[in-house]
């Protein structure tokens, strides 16, 4: 794999299955809920699966983001200069949304 390759990947690509298997559970809960509301189902127990499904989210989330620090934002600080500073500054913004959210 060239240097122009590898710059193409992305942090996650070695867990991909394993994301892509956790988005479709996730998405799985967001049809049950769905499904929940077309039933009229307790609110207390939408709110429930909301919070679960909230956290499942997180956690992939959070999984990206340590992959991507790892991979993206580590290989441009050792290569230093301007993209250094913009993979820095495009972490951070990713992290304020994060917590934002």
């Amino acid at each position: 794999m060239s240097t122009t390759e590898a710059a193409a990947t992305h942090g996650y690509i070695s867990d991909k299955d394993r994301y892509l298997a956790r988005l479709k559970r996730i998405e799985g809960q967001a049809r049950g809920i769905h499904r929940m509301v077309e039933e009229d189902t307790y609110c207390i127990d939408i709110l429930t699966q909301i919070s679960a499904l909230t956290s499942a989210l997180e956690k992939v989330a959070l999984g990206l983001l340590d992959d991507h620090l790892k991979h993206c934002v580590v290989g441009a600080a050792q290569a230093g200069g301007p993209e250094a500073d913009a993979k820095i500054k495009e972490a951070s913004a990713a992290i304020a949304r994060l917590v934002r959210s």
